[in-house]
C-alpha cells in the first residue's frame, strides 16, 4: 500500500487568532514494501507528517493518498477508521501505553476495538509474540512484571495484532541502552523482509538511518527540502551540518580514515559500521592496505 502526500499544507487551529502553520507544499510518496526515514531537527515538522500517514490528522490544503483512499480537508472521520488498521503507529515509549492485568488481554485490545471476537483477538495475541521475541509463555503474565525492553515489545505487538500493511516507527529506540537499541532495530528490519511491511521511521539516529532504510526524506521549516537513498544523502556533509543533523558514525569514521591513509572510497563509501568492516577486511585480505 502506497501512501502520497500532494502539495500538503497544514495549521494547527486553523482559522482560529492563534493559527499556527506546521506544513506547506510537502510533496513524498512512501511506496509499498519501502523502507523510508524521515528526518529533520526538532521542530521540522516530522511529528505532522507522521500523524497524517494514517489520518490521524487531516490535511489544511493538499491530498493525502493511502492506498485507494484519497483524504483532504473535507474527509469525513467516520470514515478512517479502518486506516489506522492498515498503518500502524508505534510512538515513542510505547509502554507507558499498557494497562491491562495480562499481556494477552493488552495486544488483543487493538483487534477487539476494530470487531474482532476475544477468541480470535487472543489467538491474534499467541501469534504475535514470536514476531518480538516472545513466547506464549508471556501470554497470562502482567506487562508490569516485565523489564522495560520487555514491556517495549509487548507494546509493540499490539500494533502488530492489527495486521498492518505500513509501521510508523516514531523514535522507537528512545531511553534504550546500545544493546536494546540493537535489538529492536534488528526485530523492525526482521519483519520488515519476511512479513513485507513498509517501515516509516521517524529518527536522529544517523546510524540507523544509514544500516536499515532504503530511502531518506529531510524536513525543515514545514517542508520537505531533500530525498534520495542513503548514499544520495550522506554524500553532502555540508547540507546535512546546515540542517543540524550528523553523519552516522561510520561515515565518521571513514573521513578519518581516509585522511590518514589517503584511501577514498569516493560514491562507493560503505554505509552502517557491519559493510564498512567488510570493505576494510577485503582491502586487508587483497593487500590494498596495510594490517
Amino acid at each position: 500500500m502506497d501512501i502520497i502526500l500532494k502539495d500538503v499544507g497544514y495549521s494547527y487551529g486553523a482559522g482560529t487568532p492563534f493559527e499556527s502553520r506546521a506544513l506547506y507544499d510537502v510533496d513524498l510518496a512512501i511506496p509499498e514494501g519501502s523502507y523510508t526515514a524521515l528526518i529533520g531537527h526538532t521542530g521540522s515538522g516530522k511529528s505532522t507528517v507522521t500523524q497524517h500517514l494514517n489520518a490521524l490528522l487531516k490535511p489544511t490544503t493538499g491530498t493525502v493518498t493511502i492506498g485507494d483512499r484519497v483524504i483532504d480537508n473535507k474527509t469525513n472521520n467516520k470514515n478512517l477508521k479502518f486506516i489506522r488498521k492498515k498503518v500502524g503507529i508505534v510512538f515513542q515509549f510505547p509502554e507507558s501505553q499498557l494497562f491491562e492485568e495480562t499481556i494477552a488481554k493488552d495486544i488483543a485490545f487493538g483487534p477487539m476495538n476494530f470487531g474482532v471476537s476475544e477468541a480470535e483477538a487472543l489467538e491474534l495475541a499467541k501469534e504475535t509474540l514470536p514476531l518480538v521475541g516472545l513466547d506464549e509463555t508471556f501470554m497470562d503474565r502482567s506487562p508490569f512484571d516485565l523489564s522495560g525492553g520487555q514491556m517495549r515489545r509487548v507494546a509493540i505487538a499490539g500494533v502488530l495484532a492489527m495486521k498492518p500493511e505500513v509501521l510508523i516507527l516514531d523514535e522507537p529506540t528512545a531511553g534504550l541502552d546500545p544493546a536494546g537499541r540493537r535489538e529492536i532495530m534488528t526485530m523492525f528490519n526482521k519483519l520488515h523482509e519476511e512479513q513485507g511491511i513498509s517501515i516509516v521511521l521517524v529518527t536522529h539516529q544517523m546510524d540507523d538511518v544509514a544500516t536499515y532504510a532504503d530511502h531518506v526524506i529531510i524536513m525543515d521549516k514545514g517542508t520537505v527540502v531533500k530525498m534520495g537513498s542513503p548514499a544520495e544523502i550522506f554524500l553532502d556533509a555540508e547540507f546535512l551540518q546546515e540542517k543540524q543533523l550528523g553523519l552516522p558514525a561510520s561515515l565518521e569514521f571513514l573521513q578519518k580514515f581516509s585522511q590518514q591513509t589517503g584511501i577514498d572510497f569516493g560514491d562507493q563509501r560503505p554505509l552502517g559500521t557491519s559493510r564498512l568492516a567488510a570493505a576494510i577486511i577485503e582491502m586487508l585480505k587483497e593487500g590494498d592496505l596495510d594490517a
